[in-house]
């Protein structure tokens, strides 16, 4: 069952938010810096295993210096983080166009 969440990351000022897909691993990842809530990561696992099957390794460079890398590894866990929250898939959803448009427009 596909589940989305957030959670936040002290460290580093960051919201991240996962669609993890059955087996509990991240499908799609956001990741918005809390300071200025601009988005740093909005990366898919379908979108890097597209090019890693049918392009090269600058095309990969070159989504990875647009839109990130995804999380490696199951989710387990991740309701224990700080601030830890199940989301609806449409919250899920609006944070991933709002990330998307930012990180085409840059």
């Amino acid at each position: 069952m596909t589940t989305w969440f957030r959670t936040y990351c002290e460290d580093d000022d960051l919201w991240l938010y996962f669609e993890a897909d059955d087996a509990g691993w991240a499908a799609r990842q956001v990741e918005v810096r809390g300071q200025d809530s601009r988005p740093v990561t909005a990366a898919s696992l379908e979108e890097m295993l597209h090019l890693r099957d049918h392009a090269d390794l600058a095309a990969m460079r070159r989504y990875e210096q647009q839109y990130g890398l995804l999380a490696e590894g199951p989710m387990d866990g991740w309701q224990g983080q700080p601030r830890a929250a199940e989301i609806t898939a449409e919250e899920f959803e609006w944070v991933w166009a709002e990330a998307r448009r930012a990180l085409d427009d840059s």
